[in-house]
């Protein structure tokens, strides 16, 4: 099963569920911005997508601007940030059972899928 990580507000992550249910994919939706990420999760999620947790931050949030940038912050300090901030997360993500993939752009998401 594909799980979505998902915004309702973001644009890329309503393209990318389209995409999903325009090629018959079954999955599922997690609202993370609702139902927080555990910082276990969000450090799963890292080693399927392959990336350090920087690269799953959101850099011109306000958030961020205003409370992180430019500051030295540990990898997991980073994935607790990211954990109580979910607006922080780079959307939308696509995990697949071994590996995962941040569908921006949609393309992302037809290569990942092309090879699963």
């Amino acid at each position: 099963m594909i799980n979505i990580y998902h915004n309702s507000r973001c644009k890329k992550s309503r393209e990318a569920m389209e995409y999903l249910k325009n090629k018959n994919i079954n999955f599922n939706v997690i609202d993370y911005l609702n139902q927080n990420l555990s910082e276990e999760k969000l450090s799963s999620l890292l080693k399927k997508l392959g990336i350090k947790p920087i690269d799953l931050v959101r850099k011109n949030e306000s958030i961020w601007k205003e409370n992180y940038k430019n500051k030295k912050i540990s990898e997991l300090e980073l994935i607790h940030i990211l954990s109580s901030n979910p607006k922080l997360i780079e959307r939308p993500i696509i995990e697949a059972e071994k590996n995962a993939v941040i569908a921006r752009p949609i393309e992302n998401l037809v290569a990942f899928l092309e090879k699963k």
